[in-house]
């Protein structure tokens, strides 16, 4: 069996490189000397706009291997189910990984959008289900409920938005949703179900992914605990469960390379981003566990071979990714496979030039082939 690799696409701009964690492409940063997508020529904008840049980063994955991308969501980001509208053309046979929070939109509204999608796009919408990570964040999108319970919410919607992908009638009185005879039109429903990538690190969310996950999604952790965690989602799962890990690669000719790239990022670290962060995201609660002793420098970071664990002080994201050399990194990648990982959600800095370099210099080396 093939195994799936995902890029990332930037809905929120980007960085040039690691080495300075200041967004000059894709549109969110105020438009200056050195900025792309909007840029300045002559000192005017020169009309290239922060979606052509997405276009750019998805067609550039697309040509060099990659079978979808994800679209993230944040409240500093593009809305990803109208981003993933608007690619879609600009691609061929690309998938559009569109992460969501089930609490803000009601489930036969979402299963519409989902069959409305699939049906313009030939199939190629992807599910990443979040429940979100707590905390100032959650509030910023009018949500107070708690955390288990938000997974217990996700576990209801898409019973509902499953229920509901159907010509027949369908009801349902549950505890956060109540639907009397919903169904799609038949073109609709005869379309294809997204696969669900599910996340989330808690007990809640095992479980609720146990019941419904294609394939259950982890940020990168040591491989020994990741596995321990693939363990729980097997037993909790009524199925064989699949698993995807979502990874930032640094990958260059050489180790050493690579590890200046980090070296010189790190170099640049702005105080500000050593904050803790806030919410009760048990993803990052664990992600922050697996660092410890005292902090000097950036090797001290680098928990087991290749693996580091300070890629969110160099630009916002999950702590953990791989640095190494081109062999070193497909090698890393295959033991996950070994591990029963069938996915990747891989990503670079910047998302354009990285997604050619990791497309034609990683892609190629791993054992199993690639869809």
């Amino acid at each position: 069996m093939s195994i799936d690799v995902y890029w990332r696409i930037g809905t929120h701009g980007d960085q040039p490189s690691l080495r300075r964690r200041v967004p000059s492409r894709g549109g969110w940063a105020p438009v200056g000397p050195g900025s792309l997508a909007p840029g300045l020529r002559d000192g005017r904008p020169d009309g290239y706009s922060h979606v052509e840049h997405m276009g750019d980063v998805a067609r550039a994955s697309e040509s060099a291997g990659f079978v979808g991308g994800l679209l993230p969501s944040f409240p500093f980001t593009d809305d990803p189910w109208s981003a993933a509208a608007t690619l879609a053309r600009e691609t061929s046979t690309y998938r559009f990984m569109i992460a969501f929070q089930p609490g803000f939109l009601h489930p036969v509204q979402a299963a519409r959008m989902s069959a409305s999608l699939q049906r313009a796009t030939g199939g190629r919408v992807v599910y990443n289900i979040i429940s979100g990570g707590g905390g100032p964040q959650q509030l910023w999108w009018g949500d107070k409920v708690d955390h288990d319970d938000r997974y217990a919410r996700t576990s209801e919607f898409l019973d509902v938005l499953r229920g509901v992908w159907s010509a027949e009638p369908y009801r349902h009185k549950g505890r956060f949703y109540q639907v009397d005879g919903a169904a799609l039109p038949e073109e609709l429903a005869a379309q294809p179900f997204p696969e669900i990538y599910f996340s989330g690190s808690s007990k809640a969310a095992i479980d609720a992914a146990g019941r419904h996950a294609d394939y259950y999604l982890s940020w990168l952790e040591p491989f020994e605990p990741l596995a321990e965690k693939f363990t729980q989602v097997r037993e909790a799962s009524d199925r064989d469960p699949r698993f995807a890990v979502r990874i930032d690669v640094v990958a260059r000719e050489s180790e050493e390379e690579a590890w200046d790239e980090i070296r010189r990022g790190w170099d640049n670290i702005d105080p500000s981003v050593l904050r803790d962060a806030t919410g009760d995201s048990i993803g990052w609660q664990r992600s922050r566990s697996f660092v410890t002793g005292k902090v000097t420098g950036h090797r001290d970071l680098e928990v087991e071979p290749n693996v580091w664990g300070g890629f969110h002080l160099l630009r916002g994201g999950p702590a953990f990714g791989l640095v190494g050399s081109y062999q070193q990194v497909a090698q890393r990648l295959d033991e996950l496979i070994e591990l029963g990982v069938g996915s990747f959600i891989l990503a670079g800095v910047p998302h354009l030039e990285e997604a050619y370099r990791v497309g034609e210099n990683v892609l190629p080396l791993l054992k199993r082939s690639t869809a």
